[in-house]
């Protein structure tokens, strides 16, 4: 009996370029990225301003885990507010629990979420078919 396998270096090639975008620098690794740098300009654009320390202090952090890319805004625990000496990661989430247009973080994903979630789709998909 002889057997015959069509396709596998097609099937080969697809698998290697699954593998590919999966690793840190591939393409999955590249949109996670470009999510995160367009989730942190929304929220830069979305706080409010007074002295602009809480503004200032929307920090971004890209990790690679085990469980893949991963991105994450936050404010920084060690910036002050010039004026009061205030920590903004203290009055910062307090602000954000106001609500309405105060809620930074969640007009982020209410109003720019979709836009940014197609945007790293595009990402990915781009970087994939290279």
């Amino acid at each position: 009996m002889t057997a015959t396998i069509r396709g596998i270096q097609k099937a080969q090639k697809a698998n290697s370029a699954h593998i590919r975008a999966l690793r840190p620098g591939g393409a999955l690794g590249l949109a996670v990225q470009a999510g995160l740098i367009l989730t942190h300009q929304s929220a830069i654009r979305k706080t409010h301003v007074d002295t602009g320390a809480l503004r200032a202090s929307h920090r971004m952090r890209y990790e690679f885990t085990a469980a893949g890319p991963r991105g994450v805004i936050f404010i920084d625990p060690n910036a002050e507010n010039p004026r009061s000496g205030e920590k903004t990661a203290v009055y910062g989430p307090i602000e954000h629990a106001r609500g309405g247009e105060h809620a930074f973080y969640a007009r982020v994903r209410d109003e720019d979420g979709p836009r940014i979630s197609r945007a790293v789709a595009r990402e990915f998909l781009r970087g994939f078919a290279q």
